[in-house]
């Protein structure tokens, strides 16, 4: 019990450091709460997936999820920025492949040797970021999903409902008090048709 309340604290205060380090690619001062990352799993299908993508894996708090959740022999691949936090991502979770620019998301699956996901979980602060930024990650994770794939996010506000649903079916919006600071799920689906925009 000690040995676990001491590890949520050093989460904490590395969250906290990384976030001082680069608050516009953090987003948060603390680490998503597991009610939120339960929420966001509990929304996949996981008997379903063969291969997911987390981008902005930070400290691993819903990565651990994944990988309880994950069935046996699929891949999962992270992305994150922060070099500190890639590096304590690659130790905790070695059976999970790990890059830095979610923007590379389509040459990172033809390196890893998959076609598409059927799942990208998100803790990316979308609307920080330039908007030729946000438009270049929507667009791989759009093309990186099979037809009638998940992209389920999080953010801290509706700002992106319009540009979502310009790209998604959104399936559900779901809202999560017990977060700091309160947060709001995006179940998105890709149209099943395979046809591209």
């Amino acid at each position: 019990m000690l040995l676990n309340i001491q590890s949520k604290v050093q989460e904490k205060i590395l969250f906290i450091s990384r976030f001082i380090h680069s608050p516009g690619q953090i987003g948060s001062v603390t680490p998503s709460s597991r009610y939120l990352a339960r929420k966001m799993i509990d929304a996949v299908p996981w008997d379903q997936v063969h291969a997911v993508a987390e981008l902005g894996a930070g400290t691993g708090a819903i990565t651990k999820y994944i990988q309880a959740a994950v069935r046996e022999g699929a891949k999962v691949v992270l992305f994150e920025k922060d070099p500190y936090l890639q590096k304590k991502l690659q130790h905790e979770f070695p059976k999970f492949t790990c890059y830095t620019d979610g923007c590379e998301l389509q040459s990172v699956l033809e390196q890893e040797d998959l076609v598409q996901l059927e799942c990208v979980i998100s803790g990316l602060p979308f609307y920080n970021f330039p908007k030729p930024l946000r438009d270049r990650l929507i667009e791989q994770i759009r093309l990186s999903l099979n037809p009638g794939g998940l992209f389920v996010a999080f953010q801290y506000s509706l700002q992106m409902k319009q540009q979502l649903s310009d790209n998604f079916e959104i399936k559900e919006i779901l809202f999560v008090p017990m977060n700091v600071p309160p947060a709001f799920i995006y179940v998105c689906q890709k149209e099943t048709s395979a046809d591209e925009r």
